[in-house]
């Protein structure tokens, strides 16, 4: 295997959004990407939840360099305007990119990172680190091979690492027992209907998540009526629970969160406040799920929608900058910590706000949040782009802003106006950027 880097790929993990716009941002700088995919086909993360629709709308989700590269070939973007759900996103946008020739040689299906190290250089070792290449240990279709790579982001996202039920961070007394009557995440409740049908559901979580698993369980008691839904938050009641209303600058997330909070005032689902789950336990009756001030149940199926948190575990061997809260790289950190704000969009932020002790190594995507909930595509274009830029030595284009960002939500707490630009967000006053670019056409 060749050792001079500058002859070797860039290695990509993950082909969704990010991973897919890293590779052809790549290729538009002269660089030569490597894209590794663990599942079997291209974008399997976003397949995992095609029955979900997207808030942004279509001129929001496709990455501009990939456009170009799509319409050259003929490719008609969708309406601008419409949301697409993530199966449409796959099928009428990343499958195509993919396919691409230019790009379709370049991506390995079925290939899981397992380790990311430096070539024969543990963490420990100082002496030749920046000169020794990447070495991915790759599990291809049941096969483990080495990979050397110039340069590694990882795109890999977070879907893989769920979120427990439990208020501390980790799972509740009784929850690794009751693994086959719990959901994580996003699960199509309409398409699983005989698991949920006539059942008492329980869902756990604040965010965007629980709601939408909430109107499609409301959507499924309409056939049988017998169906409960009750959905537990940690939040107080005087708590911004439904979200900005008409401050939230992305319509479709607004509307649900006021359909979600219709169906609770319409007693459709009994919501529970200050909820925060210490142990689930068994009874003759049903799953009871005890918290601090009480319990809730019995219950006979519960969807934690309580969100993720990134895989860390193949990266132990490299020198990661990490917040110790946040697990987001320490200088975005303080751009996206949810204990700030809870909206959707933070700070356009490049290849400096990503870069670890590790020379070339980045977080991408929705990874590089750590655990904040915050992340949108439009974001994550903008990282690779940057990080792409830096890589083949244009440090201009790696530093300057090409994106604007809508505001999509209200803060939770107050930034003071003092603080800096790069600190503002959603949360002061409109923050100058290059008025040169716009979300429209990025």
């Amino acid at each position: 295997m060749i050792d001079r880097s500058d002859t070797l790929p860039v290695a990509v993990i993950g082909s969704g959004p990010v991973g897919l716009a890293a590779a052809v941002q790549l290729l538009d700088r002269g660089l030569e990407p490597l894209v590794l995919e663990a599942g079997d086909e291209v974008a399997a993360g976003v397949a995992s939840w095609g029955h979900v629709r997207l808030f942004s709308p279509w001129r929001f989700s496709v990455d501009a360099v990939a456009r170009r590269r799509l319409e050259d070939t003929g490719w008609v973007a969708p309406d601008e305007e419409d949301h697409p759900t993530g199966a449409e996103l796959r099928e009428r946008y990343l499958v195509p990119l993919a396919e691409l020739p230019e790009l379709a040689a370049r991506i390995w299906t079925a290939s899981r990172v397992v380790a990311v190290t430096r070539r024969a250089t543990d963490k420990m070792k100082d002496a030749g680190r920046e000169e020794a290449p990447f070495e991915l240990i790759v599990d291809v279709a049941g096969v483990r091979a080495r990979v050397l790579a110039r340069a590694v982001i990882d795109a890999s996202g977070s879907l893989s690492e769920h979120n427990s039920l439990g208020s501390a961070g980790v799972p509740a007394i009784g929850e690794p027992e009751l693994a086959d009557r719990i959901a994580y995440g996003l699960p199509d409740v309409r398409a699983q209907r005989a698991r949920y049908a006539g059942k008492r559901v329980l869902v756990v979580g604040a965010g965007h998540s629980a709601m939408n698993v909430l109107q499609d369980l409301v959507a499924v008691r309409a056939e049988a009526p017998d169906t409960r839904i009750v959905w537990a938050v940690r939040r107080a009641p005087d708590d911004e629970l439904f979200g900005g209303g008409e401050r939230d600058g992305l319509p479709e997330r607004a509307a649900l969160g006021r359909a979600v909070e219709a169906l609770a005032q319409a007693g459709d689902v009994e919501l529970r406040y200050g909820v925060r789950i210490e142990a689930l336990e068994t009874t003759a009756h049903g799953i009871v799920a005890i918290h601090e001030n009480g319990a809730i149940g019995p219950v006979d199926e519960i969807i934690a929608a309580t969100g993720y948190r990134p895989d860390l575990g193949m990266l132990r061997e490299l020198r990661l900058a990490l917040d110790s809260s946040v697990e987001a790289p320490v200088a975005l950190a303080p751009l996206i910590d949810p204990n700030v704000h809870s909206c959707g969009s933070v700070p356009p932020h490049g290849e400096r706000e990503l870069a670890h002790p590790e020379p070339n190594f980045y977080l991408a995507g929705m990874k590089s949040y750590g655990r904040a909930p915050t992340f949108l595509m439009l974001t994550g274009y903008e990282q690779v782009r940057s990080i792409a830029a830096a890589l083949a030595g244009d440090r201009e284009a790696a530093d300057r802003v090409e994106l604007l960002l809508p505001e999509t939500g209200v803060c939770k707490a107050s930034v003071p106006t003092s603080a800096p630009a790069s600190q503002a967000g959603c949360c002061l006053p409109s923050v100058e950027r290059d008025p040169a670019f716009d979300t429209a056409s990025v």
